[in-house]
């Protein structure tokens, strides 16, 4: 519910007012909704369109993403449509600079929300989490590329000045979206420690990570002998991390490494 009513303030208190293209599914949408405006008398609101574009995305996100994200999607995607129907087009400013930032400060905001509590906007979301999971960049990457390209299309179709406030707009909602939504985002964790055993078993209790142990290894100051744990683990598991080494080893040392690349599954290759 407060993903929709923010996600419907961004629309239509700040896109709309400022021309302003969103990208995604809402994008289209309102693409879809100009055109049926301008070339007919009759008016096809944005969430009766939203809505009907949603449906075959679902039903694929039924068999290639999770049938409990997909129930919680469809709720959001009915509370967003009824929340763009009902709330009002209020104007508070038609600048197209100040609707583009925030616009999209608010609605990558309330996705980011969505995503963080395990269910999504619907539509090109479905999409964005199957490309996350193949290629493990984040959603706000993807989201720029595809939201670009529907942006580039109203731009190519209305005006290009419509284009570039919106291209600022998806720039701003992407940022904002990464800024909520961390738990693709990987961590380097290296541990120094007294209770290397019972550290570990701790951890894959509630984290199940593999660790790497390194043991004998001494402090240059006291010279003591420690054992090294090597881990990597998302930003949204840093809390579970750090209640767990206050329970076992509150005198521990950790050294955090954030936006780390994982490399694996490499092949022998025939030097020459």
């Amino acid at each position: 519910m407060i993903y929709a009513f923010l996600y419907s303030i961004a629309l239509n208190v700040f896109w709309q007012n400022g021309d302003i293209y969103s990208g995604g599914i809402t994008g289209i949408s309102q693409i879809i909704s100009t055109l049926v405006g301008k070339t007919t008398d009759f008016t096809l609101p944005i969430s009766y369109i939203y809505y009907a574009l949603n449906i075959p995305l679902l039903l694929i996100g039924w068999f290639i993403v999770d049938r409990k994200f997909v129930v919680f999607t469809i709720i959001g995607v009915t509370l967003a449509s009824f929340a763009i129907e009902t709330m009002p087009k209020i104007t508070l400013t038609d600048d197209p600079i100040i609707c583009a930032i925030f616009g999209g400060a608010i609605g990558g905001y309330s996705l980011g929300l969505a995503l963080k509590y395990g269910m999504s906007t619907g539509g090109m979301d479905i999409v964005l989490i199957g490309l996350r999971r193949i290629t493990g960049k984040s959603i706000g990457y993807f989201s720029m590329i595809i939201n670009g390209i529907v942006v580039l299309t109203a731009g190519f179709i209305f005006g290009w000045q419509h284009a570039l406030y919106s291209v600022l707009s998806i720039i701003v909602s992407a940022k904002a979206t990464d800024m909520v939504y961390v738990k693709h985002r990987k961590v380097q964790v290296m541990i120094i420690t007294h209770y290397p055993d019972e550290v570990v078993e701790k951890l894959q209790e509630h984290l199940t990570r593999g660790i790497t142990v390194i043991e004998h290894a001494k402090g240059g100051y006291m010279h003591q002998e420690k054992s090294v744990l090597i881990t990597v683990i998302t930003r949204y598991e840093m809390e579970i991390l750090k209640e767990t080494m206050k329970n076992v080893d509150e005198h521990a040392f950790v050294s955090v490494s954030h936006d780390v690349e994982i490399l694996s599954g490499f092949k022998e290759l025939d030097i020459i």
